[in-house]
């Protein structure tokens, strides 16, 4: 039986039982809405939804101008570029004292071994701002018995002292207990702008200016591996950073490159969707068979990897022995890395063979869709550039959420905190004042010995000052809010665009003139209250998962399995929750955009229609992303492997234009992140058409019963394919 006479035969039998007396059948799900016999596309007569949100949201944007605006007056971003003294002065910044001071001195650099260092980012003593680093040993008792010979060791020695500080006369107890001079310096060189000592190798011994003992002020025997476990924990400060500068270097090399594949991963998108206009078939199974193909060449490769490194010497080290490398080598050279990719190359291909078993029909179905898709798109072509707004809009809420963050963490006065060398001192964190710490008891006690009173951050006691956390929270469930608005809104947009063309009855010529545009236009004026409604309430939901992750991680060094049990709990329930929301929020949309009612009305009616075709939705919704995620997969791999043998110089006749890099992976990940991302745009347009045209498929179902009166407004591939479906569900 032909399915658009099965479902008018199926519908003149219930007509038939309901004049016989007997009750319709019911649906499922919630009964099927009243509709309207003239409906020929998005509703175009609206009147603006939820208006108390949209007020709330303007409102809202207001004050969060206000915020950026008072944290711009009140913040210094140059507070996060310049190392800091125990101060809170900058060393190196224009306009202060330490402007010919660049660098950051440690008084004892002995004492930067320990957790504090990891714990608060601040080594337990004094920093100043010096012009240089020392070049020489020194020590203060050798500079107070060389003074009364020489002047100018004095003059030396008291670069590397407070400023104030100039009685040679005080007992050296006193000027090392109050901090006064460093009680010895140590040849040093600036290490992105801090003074950490010069290590040098001299006949298999490591030596500092070719001394490796030494003596302190207080006649300790000292020895340069001494020094060296503090100054590799410095370094493990500041090692992201010198990374950071060699991955800038690399992107001021490679920029060029890093564009021209861009560019490349473009064409190919536009390319792969202008084949699907004309091939959606046949491309989507030759995707389907190459993914098939290289996963089955990936896991050939892997065994050849683990079979020649069997045997190698050093290949079976853990790869958490090995910690965090930059050079990707060392990871390819164990056995434990290829052992990985065999797995999940392994687990991929079966998942994708069942689903190609199971789920065969089903995979056709969703090619006849993204079929249908592919023609809207072509009547609509600009719609594939539509997300360039959505990525504008993106660019300047992160770039506003980011700059504000900054400017709200770096206001304020110094603010000092106990460091000490003990955790357990009940004195740590709490807050001090350099000028008085001396004179207090603090350092005194057992487990508080060689405390130190040191800049911590910037904050103060004004009103604004207290509520800085409050202030950042809010910054960041408004820039959450503004996130969720502008998807909400492309979302809204390119369903109101495509609905448009599903419910013209002759295509293209019904196909209303500028419907991005109007689509765009009625989201705007109407809508605006409904979609930040919506983006609302996934926005709070995304804010307590973000909260509960910073509980976790404060709760890790706590021995209490309820309380990391009651977390997991929280994190799943929340995670869990956040997708149904963004699930559900998504199809609202797509109502709110053809019927323009409000956001409550349209998500429970978007959630019963679903409801009613939930075994059609449950499948054909997967397999389609399924099939979108394999082609952005393809061609972020493809460009990834063009790039890849690029920038290992593997093609000879472009061999000599190959930039020299610190690290090659990283204009490489650049590449295949980027045209991920860019075919994930792309994409995502396909999977919105895919989605709306879907729902106005189930709606035109329950609408229409495929007569003269009331025909089918589905295409009739799609009425041939999906309709068949339905006889059996």
């Amino acid at each position: 039986m032909a399915p658009h006479r099965y479902i008018a035969s199926r519908s003149s039998a219930v007509q038939s039982e309901t004049a016989a007396g007997a009750a319709p059948p019911a649906p499922l799900y919630g009964e099927p809405q009243k509709f309207d016999k003239y409906f020929r596309g998005p509703v175009r007569k609206r009147s603006c939804t939820d208006v108390l949100c949209c007020l709330i949201f303007i409102i809202v944007i207001l004050l969060y101008v206000a915020l950026g605006i008072v944290a711009w007056l009140h913040g210094d971003s140059k507070k996060v570029l310049y190392p800091t003294d125990s101060y809170g002065q900058f060393c190196g910044q224009k306009g202060t004292s330490n402007v010919k001071k660049p660098i950051l001195f440690y008084f004892n650099i002995l004492k930067c071994t320990n957790p504090a260092v990891l714990i608060n980012l601040q080594c337990p003593t004094t920093q100043m701002c010096v012009s240089k680093c020392p070049d020489k040993f020194a020590t203060y008792t050798e500079m107070q018995l060389q003074h009364k010979l020489n002047k100018s060791n004095w003059e030396y020695y008291r670069q590397f002292c407070k400023p104030d500080f100039n009685n040679l006369d005080k007992p050296i107890s006193q000027v090392l207990r109050d901090e006064d001079c460093p009680s010895m310096i140590v040849p040093s060189r600036p290490f992105f702008q801090r003074c950490l000592p010069d290590f040098i190798t001299l006949n298999g011994t490591v030596t500092t200016d070719n001394r490796a003992r030494f003596k302190d002020a207080l006649e300790m025997a000292r020895n340069d591996t001494e020094l060296q476990p503090p100054a590799k924990d410095m370094t493990g400060l500041v090692d992201t950073k010198q990374l950071g500068m060699k991955i800038v270097e690399d992107y001021a090399k490679s920029w060029t490159w890093i564009l021209m594949g861009l560019l490349l991963s473009l064409a190919v998108s536009m390319v792969f969707i202008l084949l699907l206009r004309f091939t959606a078939g046949l491309l989507l199974w030759t995707t389907i068979i190459t993914v098939i193909l290289l996963l089955a060449y990936g896991m050939w490769y892997c065994s050849m990897k683990l079979s020649q490194l069997r045997h190698k010497p050093g290949s079976d080290v853990a790869i958490v022995e090995v910690s965090l490398q930059t050079d990707l080598q060392v990871y390819l050279q164990l056995t434990q890395t290829w052992i990985i990719f065999l797995v999940s190359l392994g687990v991929t291909e079966v998942s994708i063979l069942l689903m190609l078993i199971f789920l065969r029909r089903r995979v056709r179905v969703a090619i006849a869709l993204l079929r249908e898709a592919s023609k809207a798109i072509g009547h609509m072509m600009s719609t594939l550039f539509f997300p360039v707004v959505t990525f504008l809009l993106l660019t300047v809420c992160i770039s506003y959420w980011l700059m504000t963050a900054i400017h709200l963490a770096s206001s304020g006065n110094p603010i000092y905190k106990v460091v000490s060398p003990d955790v357990s001192c009940p004195y740590a964190n709490s807050t001090c004042k350099p000028e008085t710490f001396n004179r207090t008891n603090i350092s005194k006690l057992a487990l508080c010995q060689g405390s130190q009173c040191l800049f911590a951050f910037y904050g103060g006691e004004t009103s604004y000052h207290r509520y800085l956390f409050l202030l950042q929270l809010s910054n960041l469930l408004v820039f959450l809010w503004l996130v969720n608005f502008s998807l909400a809104l492309e979302q809204c947009t390119l369903a109101g665009t495509f609905a448009s063309y599903y419910w013209a009855k002759r295509k293209p010529q019904d196909i209303p003139p500028c419907p991005l545009f109007s689509s765009f236009s009625r989201a705007i004026r109407y809508h605006t209250g409904s979609l930040a409604f919506g983006a609302l309430i996934l926005s709070v939901v995304q804010l307590v998962r973000i909260i509960l992750e910073y509980l976790e991680q404060k709760l890790k060094g706590v021995d209490n399995s309820l309380s990391r049990f009651i977390m997991h709990c929280l994190k799943c329930c929340f995670w869990c929750l956040e997708k149904l929301l963004r699930y559900m929020s998504h199809n609202a949309y797509i109502m709110v955009a053809i019927y323009g009612k409000n956001f409550c009305t349209s998500a429970r009616e978007a959630f019963f229609l679903i409801m009613r075709n939930v075994v059609r939705v449950a499948v054909l919704d997967r397999v389609t992303d399924f099939l979108l995620f394999l082609g952005k997969v393809l061609i972020a791999g493809g460009v990834g492997v063009v790039a890849f043998f690029f920038f290992t110089s593997k093609i000879p006749v472009i061999q000599e234009e190959v930039p020299n890099l610190n690290y090659y992976w990283v204009p490489l990940l650049t590449v295949v992140i980027g045209a991920y991302l860019i075919a994930h745009g792309f994409f995502n347009v396909y999977a919105i058409c895919v989605d709306t045209l879907f729902l106005c498929f189930c709606d035109d179902l329950e609408r229409n019963d495929g007569s003269s009166e009331k025909p089918f407004l589905m295409s009739p591939e799609l009425h041939r394919i999906l309709g068949k479906s339905s006889q059996v569900h």
